[in-house]
């Protein structure tokens, strides 16, 4: 593969990893409208995974400083905060529902799910989730362990390319009652664990894949990387002050064009 693909699709990963749009469900779309073929393209694509991890874990240093440090103390009996506490059994409970159904969900990830037709479906199924959370939001509610859970749920729907994961998490902390931005962030740290850990395990072959370690997947990863810092920034910003009804209409739009030329 030549730089500019690399750049590409280290370029969609990092970018779609964290809006509201689906990263598998773009490289899937991007790799059939420029006819690639990558052995091991679940791996590839978890390889870079893990540039957008390190990208989640530097963004958030001071978040993941803290929760290392209570996890800690949580083992040792400390007394720590209570937010952040809330914080570290959220995330590790939100963490379970995304592997165990991961772990199930093997063998059809890398096949039945990654075609341009099961993504049309997703990201019009997504698009209305994301409608639903929007019209029952309250944004009045804060996180709890049992909500964290909850969104882990939500989480496990992007095994099904083109849900998002970001979108998805998004969706279900504002459907139980967090605010946007309270959502993107919690999305972001939940993230971390699922992308890292995905990453770790297809890099080192353990389902069984293989992919190359080149100059194009390293080119592909630096991009992903700081492409990811950014979309992280951007996405974080705009919740402030917008809904998601620019990623509705996009994922939209996307299924009708990917429903007129690619199926």
């Amino acid at each position: 593969m030549d730089i500019f693909l690399s750049i590409v699709l280290g370029a969609v990963q990092g970018a779609t990893e964290f809006l509201p749009i689906s990263s598998s469900g773009h490289l899937i779309l991007v790799r059939d409208v420029l006819g690639l073929e990558i052995a091991g393209t679940l791996a590839y694509d978890a390889v870079l995974q893990l540039a957008t991890a390190l990208a989640v874990l530097i963004y958030f240093r001071k978040d993941f400083v803290q929760l290392i440090y209570a996890f800690f103390a949580v083992l040792s009996g400390k007394e720590i905060e209570k937010s952040i506490k809330v914080l570290l059994y959220a995330i590790i409970l939100g963490t379970i529902p995304a592997v165990f159904l991961g772990l199930l969900l093997q063998d059809y990830m890398d096949s039945t799910f990654r075609s341009a037709g099961f993504v049309v479906c997703t990201l019009l199924l997504g698009s209305l989730l994301f409608y639903i959370a929007e019209k029952v939001a309250k944004q009045n509610e804060y996180l709890t362990p049992k909500k964290g859970l909850w969104i882990g749920f939500f989480q496990a729907l992007a095994l099904f390319p083109g849900t998002s994961r970001s979108g998805a998490t998004i969706s279900g902390g504002l459907i139980l009652g967090l605010t946007r931005e309270q959502a993107a962030r919690f999305s972001f740290l939940l993230s971390f664990p699922i992308i890292f850990g995905s990453g770790l395990v297809k890099l080192f072959g353990l389902s069984g894949e293989a992919v190359a370690i080149d100059a194009s997947l390293f080119i592909a990863t630096v991009t992903s990387f700081f492409v990811g810092l950014a979309a992280i920034h951007y996405l974080l910003m705009y919740l402030k002050n917008h809904t998601l009804s620019l990623f509705i209409w996009y994922r939209v739009v996307l299924a009708g064009i990917v429903f007129l030329f690619l199926i």
